[in-house]
């Protein structure tokens, strides 16, 4: 049986329809009949952004820790413009979303009406896909389609253009069962082929090691239980991406760290020196491969992945194997377990020996000393008190970002929220609100620069309204902390505009916007500050003053190969005057 409903209504009853709970969005004119739909109704709530990007990021954050595509809703012209940020930062790292976007009645599209952007065109190149909807009884089968591409395959943002006079207009509605999807049914179960030769590799490596990516964690949870019961049977070694982190437990003791230009050593140096790399659910980004001819040089390769156009893009892959994760590793196991459960016993003995012998450098290890806060030191006493919660990690994107990657432990997948792909300043804060509204009894925990953090202040307002709780710990350095570090090793000591001279009181700043402030700037106080922080229900912003000059190690330096890494100050100032890297 079918039913008649208003374009504005067969928005909110697909939502509904898609076990949506939470939108969230921005008002304007060419949005107001969905608003006025959202009113009317109680089971999904909506949340107010001051921000478009906000709107996206939150739903990214949301997305991210749950596993669900992020919802939001936003007006015409710049409402969707706004967005052109999220979308790009969400598909770089292959987060599923929903944007709905308000148009321009579709007779005034292409009059340069008021708030009108081609806003199909312009978020074309930052999409998985995207949709303008010129007749409403189209709406709701295309809402459907959107989720079904949002989240199957390669995951990603998809976007609806919605006129105006499309939600006003009176239409059949089409229930999800009736929608057209079959159009789009990515390969999930991997080539038996190319599985044996994966099993047959890995019964013979002597060096072999596992790459996981994020697309580990987008499989869902039972790829990341897969992946681990796979490397407790095998003994393989284990690193990750920066989008990787927890689908192997960091206190897990085949775990070497991430990997990449500021991996751990003993990662990188595994990845360098393996004869067996496994790629599962990685692009090989040019943050963690650094020169192509140089990248694992001696390795059989091996990529495992949903996204056919992934494999042989970057790395000539020798076994490429295109499916879920979940559904590779699944049949691995199986493959693996009927030939015997055999590894290269006495290869991966002497691998394991040496990979402890690369633990020894101790890569992270610093001196907190004098009166002034280092980050390192920061982020180890946030690990200390916080590692028994149920805990959640936002972050920024620069130094502080590295600094939570390498000093905050993972054991669970949907726990690390970051902006890895695109490097997106101001990410952190609203994904944090997204996390803490899909999960209002958790620890939610920003890990911020002051630089970055500045960029969405505004969602303090948004934190506020809705009384989340989420915590804001600003490592303070007063300077943009990456961009200076690269103008100090690169280009020759000139700080050009990697500073601010007119930084906030973050202390009244939070308690302008009604929340809780903290100022720390002693290494003797920080333990209690930090009690405080967590002690407090309500949002808080942490301004913790950190050393101004502290440097990101290890680093691997633009083109250099892994074993090719600046380990601190003294290999710094040594590859500055040899005009290169230090070998390691």
């Amino acid at each position: 049986m079918t039913r008649q409903m208003t374009g504005a209504k067969m928005v909110v009853q697909a939502l509904k329809d898609q076990g949506v709970d939470v939108v969230f969005g921005y008002p304007g004119g060419a949005v107001l009949p969905i608003y006025d739909e959202i009113f009317q109704q109680n089971d999904i709530r909506h949340v107010l952004v001051r921000h478009e990007q906000g709107a996206v990021h939150a739903a990214e954050g949301y997305a991210r820790s749950t596993g669900k595509p992020g919802v939001v809703l936003v007006t015409s012209g710049p409402g969707a413009t706004n967005a052109v940020t999220g979308l790009t930062d969400a598909l770089m790292d292959s987060i599923p979303l929903v944007v709905l976007t308000g148009q321009v009645p579709t007779f005034m599209i292409g009059t340069d009406a008021f708030q009108e952007a081609d806003t199909v065109g312009i978020t074309r190149p930052c999409t998985k896909h995207n949709w303008l909807v010129s007749d409403t009884k189209h709406l709701s089968d295309t809402i459907h389609q959107a989720f079904h591409v949002a989240t199957s395959g390669r995951p990603g943002p998809v976007l609806i253009d919605i006129p105006k006079d499309v939600q006003f207009a009176s239409a059949d509605y089409v229930t999800p069962q009736k929608a057209r999807t079959h159009h789009y049914q990515p390969q999930v179960k991997g080539d038996i082929e190319g599985i044996t030769d994966l099993v047959a590799a890995i019964e013979k490596a002597k060096r072999p090691v596992f790459y996981t990516g994020g697309g580990v964690i987008n499989s869902g949870p039972a790829a990341s239980q897969l992946l681990r019961e796979l490397v407790e049977a095998t003994g393989i070694p284990i690193t990750s991406t920066l989008m990787g982190l927890g689908a192997y437990p960091a206190s897990g003791k085949h775990w070497l760290g991430m990997l990449g230009m500021h991996g751990l050593y003993e990662a990188n140096m595994a990845m360098h020196g393996c004869d067996l790399m496994i790629n599962i659910g990685a692009r090989f980004d040019d943050r963690i491969t650094g020169r192509l001819d140089a990248f694992s040089p001696d390795s059989t390769k091996a990529h495992i992945d949903i996204d056919p156009s992934s494999i042989n893009k970057v790395i000539k892959t020798d076994i490429p194997i295109v499916g879920d994760i979940a559904h590779v590793l699944e049949d691995v196991l199986k493959v693996w377990k009927s030939r015997g459960r055999k590894v290269n016993g006495e290869g991966l003995a002497k691998w394991r020996a040496r990979i402890d012998e690369w633990r020894k450098v101790d890569c992270l290890k610093f001196k907190q000393q004098g009166k002034t806060i280092k980050p390192q030191y920061a982020l180890h006493r946030l690990e200390e008190l916080t590692k028994g919660h149920d805990r959640y990690i936002c972050t920024e994107v620069g130094q502080h970002q590295m600094w939570a990657a390498q000093y905050l432990g993972f054991e669970d997948p949907n726990r690390w929220m970051t902006s890895g792909g695109l490097g997106t300043m101001g990410y952190g804060f609203p994904a944090s609100i997204g996390v803490q509204m899909a999960h209002p009894e958790a620890l939610v925990i920003n890990v911020a620069g002051e630089a970055s953090w500045l960029m969405n202040m505004q969602e303090m307002g948004t934190a506020v309204q809705y009384r989340l709780p989420v915590k804001q710990f600003i490592l303070n350095n007063e300077r943009l902390g990456m961009v200076r570090q690269w103008q100090e090793l690169l280009h020759g000591e000139r700080y050009s505009s990697s500073w601010s001279e007119a930084l906030p009181d973050f202390v009244k700043l939070a308690e302008a916007f009604g929340a809780k402030g903290i100022l720390c700037k002693d290494p003797a106080d920080l333990d209690d500050a930090i009690m405080e922080m967590l002690d407090h229900d309500g949002p808080v912003i942490f301004d913790c003053l950190v050393e101004k000059h502290e440097n990101c190690f290890p680093m691997i330096p633009s083109g250099e190969p892994h074993n090719k890494m600046l380990l601190g100050e003294a290999s710094t100032k040594d590859a500055i005057k040899e005009g290169g890297a230090v070998l390691v």
